[in-house]
């Protein structure tokens, strides 16, 4: 193996999908999730970078070829793990099931995909990435980039109005003297979560998809007498 730049770069990019969850373990919110999203959308643009500089350079090698995915995978399915769990954090209710849900399939659809290219061995050639599935990935990339923008304006809406009765917060919200700005954090933090949420329901959406196209052109060869 050669360390080219394109490797470099899905190395690194590999590298911050646990990272994005150790920021956590060192820095205190909102710090945690500024740089969650900064270190996310960073390796998420590799992810173009990668394959376009091996392409240009002709430096496409099998290590990029077997990491590339690897880290796609890990990198969405680490960050949806955190952001599913940061979503019960200001809920008495427990985690958010409009997050929950499509990272549950998300996460599902990634676990039967990997196992079904691993059972093919050779075969698994079979399972190439298609359009549909790349658009997948953008779209799960940009969801999860979204949400943890979320998490900065939910953090920061709670940690400005600690203290605060239920009467002046109301009064506030509803047009009243708003020094903290809480109004326009309130807005950034709605805003960012039904995009983020509608964009990962997409993604959710063409994730079960993909993963059905994948298994039904995997059937030829799960009969016993293939």
């Amino acid at each position: 193996m050669t360390w080219t730049i394109p490797n470099i770069l899905t190395t690194l990019r590999f590298l911050a999908a646990p990272g994005v969850v150790i920021l956590f373990l060192y820095f205190t919110r909102p710090w945690a999730d500024w740089f969650a999203l900064f270190l996310f959308v960073g390796a998420a643009i590799t992810d173009w970078f990668d394959g376009y500089l091996a392409r240009l350079w002709k430096q496409e090698s099998k290590f990029g070829a077997m990491l590339d995915p690897i880290a796609d995978k890990a990198m969405v399915v680490i960050a949806l793990v955190l952001i599913a769990g940061l979503s019960g954090v200001h809920r008495s209710d427990g985690m958010d099931p409009w997050i929950l849900l499509p990272a549950t399939a998300i996460i599902f659809r990634e676990v039967f995909v990997s196992g079904l290219r691993e059972f093919l061995g050779d075969t698994a050639g079979t399972l190439k990435v298609t359009k549909l599935a790349k658009w997948k990935t953008t779209a799960q990339m940009v969801a999860i980039g979204i949400l943890f923008g979320t998490g900065v304006f939910e953090h920061m809406l709670v940690e400005r109005s600690v203290g605060m009765d239920a009467l002046t917060y109301q009064s506030v919200m509803t047009g009243g003297d708003d020094p903290l700005n809480l109004r326009l954090i309130d807005s950034l933090y709605w805003v960012t979560w039904w995009v983020g949420v509608g964009l990962l329901w997409v993604a959710a959406f063409l994730t079960l998809v993909t993963g059905l196209d994948y298994f039904r052109k995997a059937l030829p060869y799960l009969r016993d007498n293939a």
